[in-house]
């Protein structure tokens, strides 16, 4: 019995609940792929894109919204379009930031540093399956 509930409480440690940022849903993009993965993972998965839609059982929303206890937001947004997302961002408070293949941004690495925010340059679909996510 106590296994049981110390099994429970790492799967529940290992869930990061996660925004998608520039969510697809056509297969063969890199964000797809990614909201697939951590569903697989069981991360807590929310999207927003610029089509609505509806992948592995997340809804990709075109509104954005105040989705609270972010702990990670995934781009999948090149530089130019992120900057009309930084304030947003910003007031999520997320643990981290991952910037993708392609999304690396410097100027929003500052913003994030000043308000205390974590970033990594790296791939989201990487970090998953070297358990490093």
């Amino acid at each position: 019995m106590i296994f049981c509930f110390f099994r429970i409480n790492k799967i529940m440690d290992m869930n990061k609940k996660t925004l998608v940022i520039g969510a697809s849903t056509k297969p063969e993009r890199y964000s797809n792929m990614a909201i697939r993965k951590l569903t697989n993972y069981n991360h807590e998965t929310v999207a927003f894109g610029m089509r609505e839609g509806d992948e592995a059982g997340i809804t990709i929303d075109t509104e954005l919204k105040q989705y609270k206890n972010i702990d990670t937001v995934t781009l999948y947004l090149n530089p130019e379009r992120q900057e009309q997302y930084y304030d947003y961002i910003i007031a999520l408070n997320p643990k981290r930031v991952i910037f993708n293949p392609g999304t690396e941004n410097p100027e929003f690495y500052g913003l994030l540093t000043e308000n205390n925010i974590d970033f990594e340059v790296a791939c989201t679909l990487v970090l998953l399956s070297t358990n490093q996510y």
